[in-house]
């Protein structure tokens, strides 16, 4: 159980540096840099080439005239009361009708631009020329730009698409010009200079609903209130004040001939009655005359007189109660059929229900709502809906209303006919003569009278037309606006550094995510519990491709060299109670640097008067004797093929305490050669010559050629080498001592150098418990160039200017 535990090691902690993270930011600031110069130029780019849109913005109120008796209806309706007044006027006032009055009211035939670098732009409301139409169809004229060139004071040219094909003509001042189905002239402008370019089309109303229709908001100042907000949008800021304060403009106009409509009704109704009326007045009094004249007599008696009197009376009554049932049938028929500007005509006499004019009034205010909604939206909508709810309801008391009111009517109509009949009664015992001269006055004056109320009631509608006022005021004129609202300069530059910082770090992240290789020492000690037995540094020069010199020796004041030291070092804890060690040192794969470890070390431990044979372990592709300038006809292979004895293939190298064998030529059977008991007396008869016995082998992910060598050395090096070795390297050295029971296995970081841009963001920090004893203390003499201690050639730097200056 104990053996167990023990078996068991855990990684080491490690926590995040933030400071490591700043540093590796920093590494490759310059792709910060290039990025967020890519977006600022991308963001003036953009900003040259999209077009600016400018908005103004005005404000009206909506009066809301309430009575009594209106709030009283309210209360008598549902709590569902349909769209609010905003919203149904919002919809008046975006509708084409209003639009295309206000578009009328601009000076909209004709359009002119000017093209500059990048876009055409318009110029309104400037006319730089003065264009005269002469024969122009709105149904059929030239669409097209036309392009006008000065080319001295009498005469222009005009560049024009025909179909495909450009078109350049020459032209007079003041001359008829022709261009499709479109003639025109152009007057010669008070100065312009020779080769001015100008643009110009010719437009209709319709043009612009689109255009006027896309840019135009609404919406309330004040939630709940009835102040409303409009704002146009549009490239040319003029253009935008000058529209939206002609819509204001036209849905006043609008506004007031429909609230007049009612009154015009009225006016046209009593006209058809007066029209009617005053011909039968004509007729009468004409046979009036012609019956005095006829029968000698000139008056009546007065008892004739007075029931002719009363009779008048009672007839006018009738005819103007008649009247009233007219227009009541016909406000009925309108209601059912739903049609808009239901109206009663006129109300006169009594058994008039009060309420029943504010009914009418919010109906038709309803049924013009939904004739606007139903422009934008379809009849299934839940606006459209809503105000159908609120329109049957109304409808429903208005019909209860008129039938009231109808039947108020008709009471007194048949009360005033059973007093005609008492009357007639009366008139039919005078004489012949005097009851056709009665019969012939009655109706004369009857219609006089009715006559006479009739014109009163015209003057009264229109006195009430004349003073009717729109429902809305205008609070506050729209002006011309020249800062853009789109785009937004500050707002799209903010965005270009904000994306371009983000840009720079996301390549940094994603760089160090597609990365597969090893780069520093906490990378490897996140992987795998073998330890770190130490980090050599890269070498400050090229090496040649036969490694021919020894590198330690050659260069052994520099970071390279002490970090060898530093591994030779922590090499000597390493098995010490052995007075003969033999180290194996492998790799994944090849080119990771395990003969180069394997030359360094070697030589460092002969600088300490250790007696160091090196050996050529990998027998397929070993160039230890290219390193060493040595011939490789015997070698390893010789010998254990018996070949060759052992003091044939023992040779001297130029470092003292440092012998050399190497592979020899290559055998066909490697494997087979290591796996032999030759080789396991070999190494025994070398423990008794040698204090150190370093074995250079082939890459263990290769090929299995230092297995055999693995289990017999006392220590195992693995080299990973920085920057080539991948992740998967780091976990081959535990499997190996898992499977094969090793406790001597060690890991050499090989080549290292400080690249920010690939190091761990984590911090390692050791503690007994998560490492075991077995921690081996080494550095990898980052930041410690300019300390003094070592020869490595100085970086330049850009910033010292003094080099420049020196001879």
């Amino acid at each position: 159980m104990e053996e167990t535990e023990k078996s068991i090691k855990k990684l080491p902690n490690q926590e995040i540096d933030y400071f490591k993270i700043g540093k590796i930011l920093l590494s490759r600031w310059y792709w910060i840099a290039g990025s967020l110069f890519i977006f600022i130029l991308w963001s003036y780019v953009y900003l040259w080439y999209t077009p600016k849109t400018f908005a103004t913005s005005g404000t009206m109120k909506l009066e809301e005239k309430k009575s009594e008796i209106a709030d009283l209806v309210n209360v008598m309706s549902t709590s569902d009361r349909g769209p609010s007044k905003i919203q149904s006027e919002t919809s008046v006032i975006q509708s084409p009708t209003v639009i295309l009055s206000a578009i009328k009211d601009l000076d909209y035939d004709i359009s002119f631009y000017i093209e500059g670098r990048v876009r055409t732009s318009e110029i309104y409301p400037q006319k730089p020329l003065d264009i005269q139409t002469i024969q122009f169809d709105s149904l059929n004229f030239y669409r097209d730009i036309i392009t006008f060139k000065a080319l001295n004071k009498n005469s222009f040219n005009l560049s024009y698409k025909a179909g495909a094909k450009e078109v350049s003509k020459s032209y007079k001042y003041n001359t008829p010009i022709t261009i499709g189905p479109t003639t025109f002239s152009i007057k010669p402008p008070g100065y312009i200079g020779n080769n001015t370019l100008y643009l110009f089309k010719f437009n209709i109303p319709e043009d612009f609903i689109g255009r006027v229709r896309g840019g135009l908001r609404t919406s309330e100042m004040v939630k709940n209130s009835n102040i409303l907000l409009l704002q146009q949008t549009d490239a040319n800021p003029q253009f935008a004040a000058d529209v939206l304060n002609a819509i204001m403009k036209e849905y006043l106009i609008y506004d007031r001939n429909r609230k007049t409509q009612s009154a015009t009704q009225m006016i046209n109704f009593i006209d058809d009655q007066l029209k009617y009326l005053s011909g039968a007045v004509k007729g009468s009094e004409k046979s009036i005359l012609e019956f005095k004249q006829k029968n000698k007599l000139m008056e009546v008696s007065s008892s004739a007189e007075t029931a002719l009197s009363k009779a008048k009376d009672i007839e006018s009554q009738q005819a103007i109660l008649k009247l009233q049932l007219i227009a009541i049938e016909q406000l009925r028929d309108q209601i059912d059929k739903e049609k808009n500007n239901v109206n009663l005509n006129f109300n006169a006499g009594s058994g008039i229900d009060p309420a029943l004019t504010t009914l009418i009034e919010r109906l038709d205010n309803l049924l013009n709502q939904r004739y606007e909604l139903l422009k934008t939206y379809n009849y299934n909508s839940q606006p459209i809906q809503d105000i159908n709810r609120s329109i049957l309801q109304l409808k429903g008391n208005a019909l209860n209303s008129i039938n009231t009111t109808y039947t108020t009517v008709k009471r007194n109509l048949d009360y005033l006919t059973s007093q005609l009949a008492v009357v007639n009664k009366q008139i039919s015992i005078f004489p012949v003569a005097e009851r056709d001269l009665i019969a012939l006055n009655r109706p004369y004056e009857v219609n006089e009278k009715v006559l006479s109320f009739l014109s009163e009631k015209k003057l009264s509608a229109q006195i009430s037309r004349a003073g009717i006022l729109p429902g809305a005021t205008i609070v506050e004129q729209a002006q011309a606006n020249l800062s853009p609202i789109s785009p937004d300069e500050h707002g799209i530059r903010r965005s270009a550094m904000i994306f371009g910082v983000l840009t720079g770090i996301g390549l940094i992240i994603l760089i160090r995510l597609l990365n597969p290789y090893i780069y520093d020492k906490e990378t490897v000690e996140s992987l795998t519990t073998v330890p770190i037995l130490g980090v050599i540094r890269k070498f400050p020069e090229k090496i040649d491709e036969d490694n021919s010199q020894i590198l330690a020796i050659s260069k052994p004041k520099t970071m390279f060299a002490e970090s060898v030291r530093s591994v030779r070092t922590n090499l000597n804890f390493l098995a010490s109670e052995k007075t003969s060690k033999v180290i194996c040192i492998t790799s994944e794969i090849a080119g990771e640097g395990k003969s180069f470890v394997a030359v360094n070390l070697s030589s460092t431990l002969s600088l300490i008067d250790k007696k160091v044979i090196l050996i050529g372990g990998d027998l397929r592709r070993s160039k230890l004797h290219k390193t060493f300038k040595k011939a490789n006809d015997t070698g390893l292979s010789t010998y254990l093929s018996r070949q060759s004895a052992l003091e044939d293939i023992l040779l001297k190298t130029e470092q003292g305490n440092l012998d050399l064998i190497t592979s020899g030529p290559v055998p066909p059977n490697p494997s087979e050669l290591l796996h032999s008991e030759r080789m396991t007396e070999l190494i025994k008869e070398l423990r008794t010559r040698y204090d150190v016995i370093m074995i250079d082998t082939a890459p263990i992910g290769l090929v299995s050629d230092a297995i055999p060598l693995i289990r017999v050395s006392d220590i195992n090096i693995f080299v990973i080498r920085s920057g080539k070795s991948k992740y998967y390297a780091a976990t081959i050295p535990q499997r190996i001592a898992q499977e094969y029971h090793l406790d001597n296995t060690v890991i050499v970081l090989n080549a290292f150098a400080e690249d920010l841009l690939h190091s761990r963001y984590y911090t390692t920090r050791f503690t007994g418990e998560s490492y075991g004893t077995r921690y081996y203390y080494y550095s990898d003499y980052s930041g410690y160039e300019s300390s003094g201690y070592y020869v490595d050639n100085d970086k330049k730097k850009w910033w010292d200017f003094r080099r420049w200056f020196k001879n």
